[in-house]
């Protein structure tokens, strides 16, 4: 082990470790409160902190450490190459820093506190989603449909501005855009990428046209129309990422009176995994001037993991508490002994793998069983149809993703281009939904992931595969994954225990033997 770059390792978490904290509880307090104050802290303490990693001599003594011979330990090489990555995705001058800072938190502050206007009332996404899954008007529906896209027009001239600024930084360092420089600092090929991707769209293109030509029928036949006259808003949701209900199954009715609270805590439990104190901490319930989505954020690297939710007794929430406590778990059983710089997942996608993972129970007829603790009998009667909609769930969710991460890649390099046609065109292209006659509005800037977590929605795609990789493995090696200590110990030995010391393909094939292989998605969800 080098100790000169040792030392200069321990100086920066040293110098770090604090504002990061800081920075962490600023974001938890703005997203559970939306006030004004706790935005501007949050601005100027992630101002300070991307200054700090900005520094251009660092970066290129980290780079001539990386070149050099000097990094023969493994973990100390890790460490300093992560290091390089956070230092190269942080060179912008001071003002550059403080300028996009600033844009983010409003961008933020104005999702978090947005609420659209419906016949004349400010509603909440679960409203708007509660109309979607219930209604039977097309014309409130489609009231309710253009409600959740109007946060796109107050924000799609920010979320632009954004766009550019982050363009600038990467070509000023030789990358195409910041979609290129964002995969990079990732470690995501972008050529791998888009093959994968392209295997996923071919693999998919036939079954989901059949099973959505199946769905459309079906939900053409609830509103009294033909599957041609079917719009957006006849969908599941707003932006048709998950599949709709499918009546002889109707996973709602199986969590309206349960508590999602309790299922999640027990799921965990027979894994060998204590949720509670993390439960303590987080904010789990819907109320005014709060972030209406769902994250886990770990604040200090030393086990102050804590979860945003906004539940409503569903499906959807059933299966957004076990994902977000999937994250959760990762975060909590990382070892303190683990260096700060690798005390964390080994990638964004490989922790999205494991919240999928766990995610995809609250479809999962055995875990609504030995969990949940519903009736054999209703089981039995729902099981085939559970598994059919498991797999369009998922297959929906592909196509969904692939809209995504095509859009974003474009929005980067053509930031100029007609976006609202061209955001119309993918969905069409890949998820079969006719765009609305005569709209041309901002629609893609109603996800918030586009302008506040950059290149990053591929990772839900590459996590779902990683997924499926891990349950293979724990059916398997493991016994499976539900009520079985025994699974939760190997993931806690064999994925969490190794927080960031590897590259995350390096670190499945470790914990399962081979690096990512999309063949057990494809078995599971696709053939």
């Amino acid at each position: 082990m080098d100790v000169e770059i040792e030392r200069f390792l321990h100086d920066h978490v040293a110098q770090v470790k604090p504002l990061a904290r800081e920075k962490a509880v600023s974001w938890w307090e703005h997203s559970t409160t939306g006030k004004e104050e706790a935005a501007r802290r949050g601005a100027m303490l992630e101002t300070a902190y991307q200054k700090m990693h900005s520094d251009p001599t660092s970066l290129k003594r980290l780079k001539g450490w990386l070149d050099s011979n000097r990094l023969g330990d493994p973990v100390q090489r890790r460490q300093v190459s992560l290091l390089y990555l956070d230092f190269l995705g942080n060179q912008k001058s001071p003002a550059e820093i403080e300028e996009q800072v600033n844009l983010e938190k409003e961008i933020e502050g104005i999702y978090n506190n947005f609420r659209g206007t419906f016949h004349g009332h400010k509603v909440s996404d679960n409203q708007i989603d509660q109309v979607l899954s219930t209604e039977n008007d097309s014309a409130q529906r489609k009231a309710a449909w253009e409600a959740s896209k109007q946060i796109g027009r107050e924000v799609s001239e920010r979320v632009l501005h954004l766009v550019r600024l982050r363009n600038a930084t990467a070509r000023r360092l030789g990358y195409r855009d910041h979609y290129a420089f964002g995969l990079a600092l990732a470690e995501i090929d972008e050529r791998e990428l888009f093959v994968t991707l392209d295997k996923l769209r071919q693999l998919t293109d036939a079954p989901f046209t059949a099973r959505k030509r199946e769905m459309d029928e079906g939900i053409a036949k609830r509103f009294g129309l033909s599957p041609g006259d079917l719009r957006p808003w006849h969908y599941a949701d707003p932006f048709f990422q998950r599949a709709p209900s499918d009546p002889a199954a109707d996973l709602d009715r199986f969590y309206k009176e349960a508590n999602l609270v309790d299922l999640t805590t027990a799921t965990y439990d027979g894994l060998g995994m204590d949720i509670r104190d993390i439960v303590n901490r987080s904010d789990l319930f819907a109320r005014e001037g709060k972030c209406q989505h769902a994250f886990c954020t770990h604040i200090d690297r030393e086990g102050d993991v804590r979860v945003l939710c906004n539940i409503d007794p569903s499906e959807r929430w059933m299966g957004t508490m076990l994902h977000e406590f999937g994250h959760a778990v990762y975060d909590k059983y990382l070892p303190q002994e683990l260096p700060f710089l690798l005390r964390t997942p080994a990638h964004s996608l490989s922790t999205e793998a494991i919240a999928e993972l766990f995610g995809h129970l609250a479809q999962d007829a055995r875990w609504m069983s030995a969990v949940a603790r519903i009736s054999k009998s209703e089981l039995e009667a729902a099981r085939a149809h559970i598994q059919a909609h498991q797999r369009m769930a998922m297959v929906v969710f592909v196509r969904w993703g692939l809209v995504m991460t095509h859009f974003e890649r474009d929005l980067y390099a053509r930031p100029d281009a007609d976006l609202n046609k061209l955001w119309w065109d993918y969905v069409e292209r890949f998820q079969g939904v006719p765009r609305p006659d005569g709209r041309n509005e901002p629609d893609w800037a109603a996800k918030l992931h586009l302008a506040l977590a950059p290149v990053y929605y591929q990772n839900y795609l590459l996590g779902n595969l990683m997924a499926a990789q891990l349950h293979e493995h724990l059916e398997r090696k493991e016994g499976g994954l539900i009520g079985n200590p025994k699974a939760g110990a190997w993931l806690r030995q064999r994925v969490f225990a190794e927080g960031a010391r590897r590259e995350w393909n390096e670190g499945l094939r470790f914990a399962t033997g081979e690096p990512l292989n999309p063949k057990y998605f494809v078995d599971r969800y696709v053939k």
